[in-house]
């Protein structure tokens, strides 16, 4: 198949000439953050989910050891 047998299906008012997509860059939109994980930390995760839940149960921790941390130096 050729370009000339490719029936065109796109609406004449989209002018995509001057469309540009940038991949890096601070024109890049941002649909969501990316972050890497290294090979160990993967292996240790099944999902994305389990990874979240993972953080989110090391925020809550840290929160109430800082919470406690600053009771005890209060007691002083």
């Amino acid at each position: 198949m050729n370009k000339s047998e490719i029936e065109d299906e796109l609406r004449p008012e989209y002018d995509l000439q001057n469309l540009q997509v940038r991949k890096l860059g601070p024109g890049r939109k941002r649909f969501c953050d990316t972050v890497r994980l290294e090979p160990d930390v993967i292996a240790a995760f099944p999902n994305a989910e389990a990874v979240n839940e993972a953080l989110r149960y090391l925020i809550e921790v840290a929160k109430r050891t800082n919470s406690l941390t600053q009771r005890s130096g209060e007691l002083r």
